[in-house]
């Protein structure tokens, strides 16, 4: 039985009375509790995966940004629920405030974290690393602000209908978890590929506002004096008209952004299942640059001398059947196509927008000689590793690993011994394996690294190195930075065999228009000079990168 209260102060809420106060049945009123707790559930994790999504892509390493900003949560989480304590005598009108305020910081924290990194990526100089710092403040304020709903919610189910403390715990996270899965699943599902990180962050916030305003001020609207109602509908009406307005102009901001970012010759900008896909240049004498994940992967000054040291070594050989995994830009196709007596060129893309701008972009097109056009060209959407278990036995005279830098995490399976070993098992027993093994000079450990993972699948190999990258030419985002970083100054590349140490040597055909036979050489003994040794190989469970 609740004991009556003492006559309240001249202005102040009339106090709770029990499930009469209610504008419902308690039934429905703790119905209408527990459906608010599920869809603030649900923003709150779409807002912590919005922060690992977009950290990844802007600063890089996937395991350690879910790490950051998981940990980091789960620890503010804890002091909201803490310092909450002291709002639950005043429960109704502190989750109100609450849900206003998350909604604002969590749907704006993609948009301010894109525009710290696009305008701004030394921001303050804290760690040199304008984006980490925001990405842990963000983290950290919203973690506090969802600590914070859990004993007040508890507060407002127990006013609806007393009950045992174990029995509304019960409830209260079974709405919680139940509306964490639909949140986690909606972002990669719904979100992202529909809206895109910015808008479905903003739309989430808005989402948040309207459900958090609407509990308060529709169920427990007696808990508040006339002056705390006005205040919280101001409160959202403001959050509400932030957010519309950030959303009318998120394209844009987008723009602007990518702008700061890369320049602003940006062509094409394309956000897919996969990854972030911008060209630029390519007109009017423009060299082409092509940047997956804001990782320049083609770059016109000098892509030429790239694919040409990848392709041509592993060619010296038997070619008439050749896999290219990755490389849907079909610049290492173009090379291939250059000699003679290939019969047929698979390409394993995993992103089936790169392959589609490189046959249809007039200036991707014309940059990789029309080589989808070939009918001996064969392009497979599949994830490389799992493509490479389910082909036959020797089935190539030639495999070609164009893939991203090794020490990306989605990266990291593609560099491991076990895919070196599927690598193998498809290469005939006269064949050779061409990898892209990253920079050099900036990154030897990662370098050798790959040449002992190779080597640790029975394979032979000739490592060997290419300088020539233009110094100063931008390269777009650098991930441990997030700054606009330049181009490293060399490539890394192994050539292996599954019987004995292949030679170094190019293709009598055709003749190339950047790199010669000494330039191999040479970079193979300067190569010796930077050896790392007693290096593990890096596997699936212990990755080394």
């Amino acid at each position: 039985m609740i004991e009556p209260h003492a006559p309240a102060p001249p202005g102040t809420p009339p106090p709770w009375g029990g499930p009469g106060r209610l504008p419902v049945r308690p039934g429905v009123g703790r119905f209408l509790v527990l459906a608010g707790v599920f869809v603030c559930a649900a923003c709150g994790l779409v807002y912590e995966l919005e922060l690992v999504a977009l950290a990844s892509y802007l600063i890089g390493d996937s395991v350690t940004q879910a790490s950051v900003v998981l940990s980091v949560m789960v620890f503010a989480m804890g002091i909201g629920s803490l310092a909450a304590k002291r709002l639950c005598s005043l429960a109704a009108a502190g989750f109100g405030a609450i849900e206003a305020t998350l909604a604002l910081v969590g749907g704006c924290s993609a948009m301010a974290l894109y525009a710290v990194f696009a305008w701004n990526g030394d921001w303050c100089g804290l760690w040199g690393h304008g984006p980490r710092v925001l990405l842990v403040t963000f983290s950290l304020a919203i973690g506090l602000l969802i600590g914070a709903e859990v004993p007040l919610l508890m507060e407002l189910i127990q006013r609806i209908r007393r009950q045992d403390a174990g029995g509304a715990v019960a409830d209260l996270f079974a709405a919680d978890y139940v509306g964490a899965l639909v949140g986690g699943l909606a972002f990669p599902f719904v979100l992202l590929p529909q809206l895109g990180q910015l808008t479905g962050a903003l739309i989430t916030g808005a989402v948040n506002a309207v459900v958090g305003g609407a509990l308060v001020l529709g169920l427990f609207r007696s808990d508040l004096t006339a002056r705390g109602r006005w205040l919280l509908v101001l409160a959202n009406l403001t959050v509400l008209g932030i957010l519309a307005t950030a959303a009318v102009h998120v394209d844009d901001f987008e723009r602007a952004a990518r702008q700061a970012v890369y320049g602003r010759d940006v062509r094409v900008a394309v956000q897919t299942d996969v990854q972030e896909i911008v060209l630029t240049g390519g007109t009017d004498g423009r060299p082409l640059n092509l940047y997956l994940d804001g990782r320049l992967r083609v770059g016109g000054h000098d892509e030429r001398r790239y694919h040409e040291a990848l392709v041509h070594p592993a060619m010296n050989g038997p070619h008439a059947r050749v896999v290219i995994l990755g490389g849907g830009d079909g610049l290492a196709a173009r090379e291939v196509l250059r000699h003679p007596g290939v019969h047929r060129v698979d390409i394993v893309e995993r992103d089936p927008e790169v392959a589609r701008l490189a046959r249809r972009d007039p200036a991707l097109s014309a940059l990789n000689g029309h080589a989808y056009d070939d009918p001996r060209v064969h392009v497979s959407t599949a994830d490389a590793f799992a493509w490479l278990r389910s082909a036959p036995r020797s089935a190539y005279d030639v495999v070609i690993s164009d893939l991203p830098d090794p020490g990306i995490t989605a990266s990291t399976k593609l560099y491991s011994q076990e895919f070196y070993g599927l690598a193998r098992r498809v290469l005939d027993p006269a064949g050779r394996l061409a990898v892209h093994a990253g920079p050099v000079s900036s990154r030897p450990e990662a370098f050798w690294t790959v040449d002992t993972t190779v080597c640790s699948a029975s394979l032979h190999t000739s490592p060997y190195r290419l300088a020539g990258r233009e110094a100063g030419h931008p390269a777009g985002p650098d991930r441990s930075t997030g700054r606009t970083r330049d181009v490293p100054h060399d490539w890394g590349f192994v050539l292996a065999a599954r019987e004995g140490r292949p030679p170094l040597r190019l293709a009598p055909l055709p003749a190339l228009r950047t790199l010669t036979q000494r330039d191999l050489t040479r970079g193979a003994e300067v190569l010796e000079g930077m050896r790392v040794r007693d290096l593990e190989a890096s596997t699936l469970v212990h990755p080394r990168y």
